[in-house]
Formats: structure tokens, sequence, C-alpha cells
């Protein structure tokens, strides 16, 4: 086998990957609506207790963050499919956990598995992808992987808002998760091609000198470098690796304050839970469908440009919200939220994959990751000491969109342009670690 890169040349592993995405984000957007708007009035949540309730988010973003530097180091041992097929399989007993809940612990419980599970598996879908596409279409490839996942959060947080509406919470919550879950399990065991060899390959072809196109800036480092000096490298070691992390973790405050905060405050201004399901839907929906054309944007005009125009574009649509008492003015101010967050996230990883040599760009990603995914916990601890010591929920709405400003000024002066194409490594430089 060749292992050429290219979407059009791997169409099929792509539109597994899709698939399989799609089913991840069914499975997180299952607690979206329903879950926060009535965790006091169902799993017995303190009322106006903020802490309480985003103790929920804290467990999964410190979880998810651990499993995706787990997930992402295992992977280039054992493979991409096998770590994706664990992540399902930890996913079982959530919608269990949600009907038979007796108190909001085991829905922190059932986000602890949620968080496994979100690490394990989407971690495997983008991971996947940066193995079969050309340095070209990273863009064009987290664009789509992103739009299918937070197309299917979008769309589980709409049609189980309508579900809770109509029917009995819990049992829609149940039989809507455990159908995703199993489905989602037998198509990864059936149809998810292993990549890893694509990745293999790719490395050999840059150690050789074989490959040919714009000669990335690879971070420097040992050519088998440990779990330990990947996560310095990303962390603090190169000012880049270091930029794109801060970002990753200070734009999921945005996710967390959607996830937990925004439900709460409209239902403090009498909002119902379609209301609630249509405000967060647009959010999701305008994110996930805007990362089709922010995507390939990228490969165009480059990774900096889009990343920082998106975190000034949310910081605005985070800081309108408490301005608004209608839900159309809501909707807008979601739908920016949502562009902006389309403008960075997709980006923002595509730069990651551009400056990882093959060889641990798993491991890279996972660190990456690892501080993305802990800003929900960073976030939603901060929002709800914030909210419970001001007396205020807007309170979370100003922290977030100061928090985003300057993520976005940091990234600004720090980051380097990653694009191989528009900032090549000179020729006299390696162009692997």
């Amino acid at each position: 086998m060749t292992h050429v890169l290219g979407i059009r040349e791997n169409l099929r592993p792509f539109l597994q990957q899709l698939l399989q995405v799609f089913f991840v984000g069914l499975t997180i957007g299952l607690q979206r609506t329903v879950i926060p708007a009535l965790a006091e009035s169902e799993f017995g949540v303190a009322a106006g207790s903020m802490s309480a309730l985003f103790a929920f988010v804290v467990s999964f973003g410190v979880v998810k963050g651990a499993m995706n530097f787990v997930s992402g180091r295992i992977s280039e041992r054992v493979g991409r499919r096998r770590v994706l097929i664990w992540g399902w399989i930890a996913a079982l007993p959530i919608p269990v956990l949600i009907l038979w809940a007796p108190s909001w612990g085991w829905i922190v419980a059932a986000n602890i598995l949620l968080g496994v599970n979100q690490g394990f598996c989407w971690s495997m879908t983008v991971t996947a992808k940066m193995d079969i596409v050309r340095a070209e279409q990273r863009g064009l490839a987290t664009g789509f992987n992103e739009f299918a996942g937070y197309g299917g959060v979008a769309l589980a947080g709409l049609v189980t808002g309508y579900l809770a509406s109509f029917f009995d919470p819990r049992t829609s919550l149940f039989l809507f998760g455990l159908a995703v879950i199993v489905i989602a399990l037998a198509a990864a065991h059936l149809a998810f091609t292993e990549t890893l060899p694509f990745a293999r390959a790719e490395a050999a072809r840059h150690r050789s000198g074989q490959a040919t196109g714009p000669r990335p800036r690879y971070a420097a480092a040992p050519e088998a470098p440990s779990a330990g000096q990947v996560f310095a490298l990303v962390t603090w070691r190169s000012r880049t690796f270091q930029a794109l992390a801060q970002a990753g973790c200070v734009e999921k405050f945005v996710d967390a304050l959607m996830w937990a905060l925004v439900p709460v405050f409209l239902i403090s201004r009498g909002a119902t839970l379609i209301e609630i399901g249509w405000v967060t839907g647009i959010y999701g929906f305008v994110w996930g469908g805007s990362q089709l054309w922010t995507g390939p944007l990228s490969d165009r005009v480059g990774r900096k440009g889009p990343s920082v125009a998106g975190f000034f574009l949310c910081a605005g649509g985070v800081a309108a919200f408490p301005l608004f008492d209608s839900l159309a003015a809501w909707g807008v101010a979601a739908a920016v939220t949502g562009v902006g967050m389309a403008l960075l996230y997709p980006t923002l990883i595509a730069a990651m994959s551009d400056i990882a040599h093959p060889s641990w760009r798993g491991s890279a990603l996972g660190v990456y990751r690892f501080w993305r995914d802990l800003g929900y916990a960073v976030g939603a601890l901060a929002m709800g000491l914030i909210a419970d010591a001001s007396g205020a929920l807007e309170a979370g709405f100003w922290f977030t969109a100061l928090a985003m400003a300057g993520s976005g000024l940091w990234l600004w002066l720090a980051m380097e342009e990653t694009h191989p194409r528009l900032n090549p490594a000179p020729e006299t430089e390696p162009t692997h670690a």
C-alpha cells in the first residue's frame, strides 16, 4: 500500500471519520439543553448554586483533557481505531446513569464517562483525518470534522429539548443516548479504517528527504520524543505552540458558558426548554456550518488571521448576551458567537498539525487538546465562583468576553504563521526533527 495522502484519494475513511464525529457530537449534545435547565427541579441542585451546577462541566473538562493526552500517546502505539472503540465502550453506562440518577452526583459521574468518551473518540477522528490529508487540506479537513461534530451537538440539543417538552425528560435522554452510542460502537467496529500506517509512511518520507511540496516549519524535537518532551514542547518550549495551547484553553470558556450558563440565564429570563434549544442550537449550527468555509479559508489566507479574528468576534457575541432581552436578539448573539468559534476552532487544530512532525503529531494534538478541553473545567469553575460571589449570572458573560479578548491578543502577538505554503522553512533548515 502506497499510503497516498488526500481527501479524494481516501474518501471512504474520510467519510467513516465524519460519521463517527457526528455520533460523538450527538452524545455530548444530549446534555446541552435539558440537564442544565432542569438541574434544580429534576436532579436536586440547590437553588442558585452555580458552583454546584457547573461541577458537571468541570468534571467533564478535567477528564476529557487528560484523556486527550492519553489517547493521543496510546494511539501512536495501538492505532486510532482501537482507541475509538474503547471510547464508545466507556460511554455505554451514560444513558443509564441519567435515567436512574437520584442526585446531581450521578450526573457528574456520567460526565466523567462522557469525558473519557470524548477524549478518546473525538480525538481519534481529528488525528485520523490529519493522517490521511495533505498539508494544504488540513483546514478543509478540520472544518468538515468540526462541522459534523458540532452539527451533531446542535441537533441533539434541539431534538432533546423537544422530546423533554412532550415526554418524560429522563426517558427521552436515555433512549436517545443509548441508540446513538450502540450504533456508533457498531460502526466503529465494522467500518473505521486504521490510519496510523499513513502517519508512519509520511514520517518516513520526511526522514528520507522524499517529501514534496512546501517545507513545513516543524518544531525542533528529538526524532522519537517522549511524552514528557512533547508536553513541554507544546506547553512552554515553543512560543507558537504555547500561544496555540493557551488559545485552545480559553476558547473553551465560550462552550462552557453556552453549555451550562446560557440555559440557566435564559430560564431566569422566562425562556422555555424549546426556546433554549433553539438559542443553543443556533450557536451550534452556525458554528458547525460555518466551518465548511472557515476551514478552507485558513488553507488560503493562513491560520493566524482567522484565529485572531475569531477570538474578538466571540468576545463581542458573548458580551452582547446579557444586554438583550428577547429570543431573536439572543439568537443573533448566539450566531455571532458561532461564527467566531468557526473562525478559530478548526484553524487552531490545523495550525498545530502544520508544525507537529508526523512521527509525534498524535501526541502533540493530544497535548493541545489536553489544554484546550481543560478550558471547560477552568472556565466553568471560574464562572461558577464569579456568579456565586457576585450574585449575578451576567458576571460570567463579562468574564468570558474579557478572557477571549485577552487570549486573542496573546495569539496575535506570539503566534508565527504556520501554513507551510505561506511561511515555509528555509532551505537550510531541516524539515524533520
